[in-house]
């Protein structure tokens, strides 16, 4: 065996010696976590050292610069579709807002109908409809000062027909990601669907024809295996290579500036060697997310500190890269085979959110429909456990949101 040892700083007046052990047969590291550089603080002057994109909007700078403040004491309450998605289709205000007296702080959209091979840009169009209100909400989000995340269930590339493997056949699983590579048979395909999220992007303005902000979070739950681009279907190097790709094509050949991006797996990474396994890098991310809805199946206290323990460890890991950590969807679906947790937000989900120290600068629920919730309306069991949580200090809504669009 051969041992190497590194001695870093971490702080001004803390070091600490880390241990690596790599042998010569099979070069793998006793230790579990990676070893991370010292970095500078980040300020308003340098913020942009550490975004993906450099040359973001002001107001794009802004958000980031604020998010990653905003994390140090607070997080944003969100919700998927908060202006779309109604428990018995009881349209109007939003379902939190029903709740609370307040709108979310965050507002979840989803390229999925923008992108489907059936929009074709016409007014009678169904999922051309469904672009314009996405955007319109958008709009009204930004108008009251509100973040907004997209994510993106796009349909794989052969059939245009689902983004769950599930729905397709084996060819289809193994050959949808390699095939929107550089290279493969439906990469031109893939760079339309881009083309088409790049022009949505470019006409967000606002106003004062100023562009909106928005977090594009993409390929989404990766390490799991129900979507395509789940790591059963793909290796590493061609996730890191798909999501390169999306950047640079966004980025730098549309000149897309109005994106922060956002990593999300699911909730199977419990330490940070595991989670930057799909790591496409730090000039490619801005933010460090995952979306956890085990954890919180009625698993209780030890669901909720296994959570944190997760959130914790991405927490560390973007205090470190000077990085924006987030729970980037989670929740517990109400129906009629499931009930009401006594004390899910205020309890489960804060202790989560809080324990250990841990910053991060939002949680998003997911979507309400006609029979189901994950944010409960007005008239609710559990509607005063979600009016608590969101009532604790830490919680931020629409109603108490700060400016998040200008450096102070």
């Amino acid at each position: 065996m051969k041992f190497t040892y590194r001695l870093i700083s971490v702080t001004v007046f803390l070091t600490c010696l880390l241990f690596v052990a790599c042998s010569d047969d099979d070069k793998q590291t006793v230790t579990e976590d990676p070893i991370v550089e010292p970095h500078e603080e980040l300020t308003a002057e340098n913020v942009r050292n550490f975004m993906a994109d450099p040359n973001a909007t002001d107001e794009t700078v802004a958000l980031f610069y604020n998010l990653y403040n905003l994390s140090k004491t607070k997080y944003l309450v969100g919700q998927q579709d908060a202006y779309t998605g109604f428990y018995n289709d009881d349209i109007g205000d939003s379902d939190m807002k029903k709740a609370t007296g307040s709108d979310p702080a965050l507002l979840g959209s989803d390229f999925m109908f923008i992108t489907d091979d059936l929009n074709n840009e016409q007014p009678e169009n169904w999922f051309y409809q469904q672009e314009v209100l996405i955007t319109d909400n958008v709009k009204q989000a930004y108008s009251k000062g509100m973040v907004n995340i997209f994510c993106w269930h796009f349909r794989e590339p052969f059939e245009g027909e689902s983004f769950y493997a599930s729905d397709m056949t084996d060819f289809q699983k193994y050959n949808a990601l390699p095939s929107i590579l550089p290279g493969g048979v439906n990469h031109d395909y893939y760079k339309g669907k881009l083309d088409k999220i790049a022009d949505v992007l470019a006409n967000l303005k606002d106003n004062n024809n100023k562009l909106i902000p928005v977090i594009f979070r993409p390929f989404h739950e990766f390490d799991g295996n129900w979507f395509w681009w789940g790591s059963t279907y793909c290796t590493p190097n061609e996730y890191q290579e798909l999501w390169r790709f999306t950047v640079e094509y966004l980025r730098d050949i549309k000149q897309v500036h109005n994106v922060l991006y956002a990593f999300s797996p699911d909730n199977s990474y419990s330490t940070s060697t595991q989670y930057l396994s799909r790591y496409p890098g730090d000039s490619y991310v801005d933010i460090l997310g995952m979306d956890n809805y085990g954890d919180f199946n009625n698993q209780g206290e030890s669901g909720a500190t296994a959570a944190n323990n997760k959130l914790k460890m991405i927490s560390d890991l973007a205090i470190l890269k000077n990085k924006i950590a987030a729970l980037t969807e989670t929740g517990y679906q109400i129906n009629t085979l499931n009930s009401p947790i006594d004390h899910f937000f205020s309890g489960y989900i804060y202790s989560a959110l809080t324990d250990s120290n841990v910053k991060v600068a939002f949680v998003m629920f997911w979507a309400n429909s006609q029979n189901e919730y994950y944010v409960p309306p007005s008239g609710q069991q559990d509607t005063q456990d979600f009016v608590t949580f969101a009532n604790k200090t830490e919680s931020v809504l629409q109603s108490n949101i700060p400016d998040m669009y200008n450096l102070p």
